[in-house]
């Protein structure tokens, strides 16, 4: 038998088992159970025959235990501790290696093609046929269809037998109460993107499949999702020999909670940092400014700076109508449906670094594509020190590699980045932590309800960080949550760009009313506000204190001395009793406790409490139906 274990033996990987030796087949298993069943990889090349008898050549092993550190994440030491086994196969007459590993954390499966015979590159389509021995329920997003916007979309519990084309990763599946994995992708760069489907090749099968090239990208307006069609035959990437694909990921715990805790399997499958001096990347908190005027910047940074915050976020609109292809981004050409200006960027850049405040500029990535090269240097020059990348394409070969291109050539001009819209991680930015965060969430911005951000908490996060702008005084607060569960928000779902209070306006900057952006309010000084400002957007350490997905979410997290924990509850009520064991032995703390209260006379209803703790302590909280809390505890 050809195996990987774990370095803890928890964790084991079987390949080439059974009588069919005309399959690359593998089995995974946790604690000595196999959760799932034999599977097979199958690749197909009009260039190589991958049929035929499968003779194996050589197998090497090799095991790494190390740890790497970190700025930008959730932890700030982390660990890569895993046993890796390279299986040299012969199918039929084409070369494959299967490079697998076995962390404590999961397993990860690659395929490697070697140089063979006179071949430079190959076209190649790939399909991951995953076998269960029941029909588990699982979390998936909608079908993919014109129109529909996946990564962005809403998630269901739903039986594999239910499952439609196009599910998103991670794909959490409920094994049973013990067991929870996810099938998940790592180091996607340059590759069509893969997503799940039900399989056939067993009454309860996935089947992983790859994204066919698209045509020229229609894309709707509004939301971004792609209207136009995708070409499902044929090979699906194109590569020059010899190449390793993505990895292939199952990521497993004992609890939903254990996931999450163990997310940096997704970076530790990608290539340590290349950027060798990152003094330059500042992670931080970030106001949007949506008048385009001098005079708002100007106000947002008075703000920013006196709130703690890092960034100044310019919106969509500087440089002309952002859905037009003819519109310049080396350019101030102001979209007249959005702002009236004027709107003098270098002023705004001086000001804002004489506050130490930086700034960003959004720009769609119509102005980008074969621009690049233009467009950076001139943001440069202005002062900018970051860009949100909007309307990405995502799934094809095409569209993953410009926007891993366009990530590294953003270090080179010290930009840190934000991609919106359908883009979900797969942690490139181990490799390039100037790329602090993606949306390919359902934010606030799609007005969830608080029932739906404790699935994303525990799904779409397992990915990585997710930019969900944390709405705080616009009406759409009523309908998700309450306000110390927007709190909440900031340490529940991690992003090392923390979008705050989305689009409310800082109090001296004038009146946007035109009815693009909802109601706009203005930020007030309602006490709780030095929560937002206390809260850091980068992590020493974070435990999950409860994880009912769906239904209750508790985080602490670690950063220096400070402790910082976020509740969020959906529909049915809850009396937790919170145990502060996490904390430091012997030691003295002073807890502040912000919790939904209709009796405080403010517009935002959030009672603050001070209580003495130590890891001894217990603390009794009743949490509303879709009500919040959020607690800062700092060491005396």
């Amino acid at each position: 038998v050809i195996a990987v274990m774990s370095p803890d033996a928890s964790k084991k990987m079987v390949f080439l088992e059974g009588e069919n030796n005309n399959d690359v087949s593998f089995s995974v298993f946790y604690n000595q159970n196999e959760v799932i069943q034999s599977s097979v990889l199958e690749l197909m090349s009009e260039e190589l025959n991958f049929t035929g008898t499968i003779t194996v050549e050589n197998i090497e092993t090799t095991s790494v235990n190390t740890t790497w550190t970190s700025r930008f994440n959730e932890l700030s030491t982390i660990p890569d501790h895993y046993n890796q086994i390279k299986i040299y196969l012969k199918q039929g007459d084409a070369k494959v290696n299967i490079i697998a590993r076995a962390y404590n954390e999961g397993v990860a499966l690659a395929y490697e093609i070697p140089e063979q015979g006179n071949l430079t590159e190959i076209g190649l389509n790939e399909n991951m046929h995953y076998n269960f021995d029941k029909d588990y329920e699982l979390w998936s997003t909608p079908k993919r269809e014109k129109g529909v916007l996946t990564a962005q979309g809403e998630y269901r519990k739903i039986p594999i037998s239910a499952l439609q084309e196009g599910a998103e990763r991670p794909l959490v599946i409920e094994i049973n109460d013990t067991v929870k994995i996810a099938l998940a992708e790592a180091r996607l760069v340059d590759y069509a993107r893969m997503s799940f489907n039900k399989g056939t090749t067993s009454p309860y099968s996935i089947v992983s499949t790859l994204d066919g090239k698209m045509g020229e990208q229609k894309q709707d307006t509004i939301t971004g999702a792609v209207i136009s069609e995708r070409k499902n035959d044929g090979a699906k990437v194109h590569k020059t020999l010899p190449f390793q694909s993505p990895w292939r990921v199952v990521m497993m715990g004992n609890s939903h909670g254990e996931l999450l805790e163990h997310n940096y399997l997704i970076q530790n499958l990608n290539p340590p940092s290349e950027i060798a001096d990152d003094s330059w990347i500042t992670p931080g908190k970030v106001l949007r400014e949506t008048t385009l005027t001098t005079q708002g910047g100007m106000a947002a940074i008075d703000f920013v700076a006196s709130h703690n915050m890092q960034y100044v976020h310019f919106d969509a609109g500087w440089y002309g109508n952002e859905m037009d292809n003819a519109s310049d981004a080396t350019t101030i050409t102001l979209d007249p449906k959005r702002s009236k200006g004027p709107f003098d960027i270098e002023a705004i850049t001086k000001y804002a670094t004489e506050k130490g405040v930086k700034v960003m500029l959004y720009v769609n990535r119509r102005a980008l594509e074969n621009k690049l090269d233009e467009v950076l240097p001139v943001l440069k020059k202005w002062g900018v020190s970051g860009i949100k990348y909007g309307f990405v394409r995502v799934g094809d070969q095409d569209a993953t590699a410009w926007m891993h291109k366009a990530v590294k050539k953003a270090a080179e001009y010290e930009m840190v980045l934000d991609i919106h819209d359908e883009y979900r991680p797969t942690g490139f930015s181990r490799t390039y932590p100037n790329l602090l965060t993606q949306e390919g969430i359902r934010g606030d911005e799609e007005t969830v309800p608080n029932a739906h951000t404790l699935i994303t908490m525990f799904t779409r996060s397992l990915a990585g960080a997710a930019d969900n702008t944390v709405c705080y005084y616009n009406s759409r607060v009523d309908k998700m949550g309450s306000h110390a569960s927007q709190l909440a928000k900031t340490v529940c779902i991690f992003s090392p760009l923390q979008f705050l209070y989305w689009y409310d306006k800082a109090p001296s900057a004038p009146i946007k009313d035109d009815g693009l952006w909802g109601d706009t309010r203005t930020i007030g000084n309602e006490p709780e506000l030095e929560f937002f400002n206390a809260v850091p957007t980068t992590w020493d350490e974070t435990k999950v204190l409860r994880a009912d997905i769906g239904e209750l979410g508790i985080i602490a997290r670690r950063k220096g001395n400070d402790w910082f924990v976020g509740g969020i509850n959906g529909v049915t009520p809850h009396d937790v009793t919170l145990d502060f064991s996490f904390l430091e032995e012997g030691a003295s703390y002073k807890a502040k406790v912000y919790t939904d209260d209709e009796t405080v006379n403010t517009r935002t209803q959030v009672k603050i409490e001070e209580k003495d703790i130590t890891n001894q302590s217990e603390l009794n909280i009743s949490i509303d139906s879709n009500n919040g809390f959020a607690m800062h505890i700092t060491k005396e």
